[in-house]
């Protein structure tokens, strides 16, 4: 099994891509294309099936990183500004990118309206042998993602005490 792309929800989709592209490299696939609802192409009733009757229409753009995974946007007519982290929700609540420009990313995240929620956090601090580093971090629409300095295989596998 391979990761394809996920799906992301913003509130304002030129500021998205500014964001996705500038702070965090990703590269635009396709640009801000508006979707509406209707029911004669493929695309507008597999639309109505996913958000239902009713949902208004949205603006969505795809971005891919630099491993080929998908990014889809999603700007929708009927939306909060921001998301509101619940953590006592079950479901997806952060995605992972990994860099090796780990402090510039966190400097452009910042520079280009998102949030840093936590200190750099290494995973063996005891052990200079181990350099991987992760942060937690903010989108300017408050979605979460986590930002690391080596691949998720060179993170954990070594052994937790």
């Amino acid at each position: 099994m391979k990761m394809s792309h996920v799906g992301i929800m913003v509130g304002d989709m030129d500021k998205a891509v500014e964001f996705y592209t500038q702070a965090l490299g990703l590269k635009v696939v396709m640009g801000k294309s508006e979707v509406i609802e209707e029911r004669e192409s493929a695309i507008g009733r597999m639309c109505i099936a996913v958000f239902g009757e009713g949902f208004k229409g949205f603006n969505i753009a795809h971005l891919l990183t630099t491993d080929g995974i998908g990014v889809e946007l999603f700007e929708m007519k009927d939306r909060q500004e921001r998301h509101e982290v619940d953590f006592s929700r079950i479901g997806i609540f952060h995605f992972c990118l990994e860099t090796d420009d780990f402090e510039g990313v966190i400097e452009k995240t910042k520079q280009f309206g998102g949030k840093v929620r936590m200190d750099i956090m290494r995973y063996h601090p005891e052990d200079d042998s181990k350099p991987a580093k992760m942060v937690y971090l903010e989108d300017p629409f408050g979605n979460l993602f986590e930002l690391y300095s080596h691949s998720y295989a060179e993170t954990y596998s070594s052994e937790y005490e």
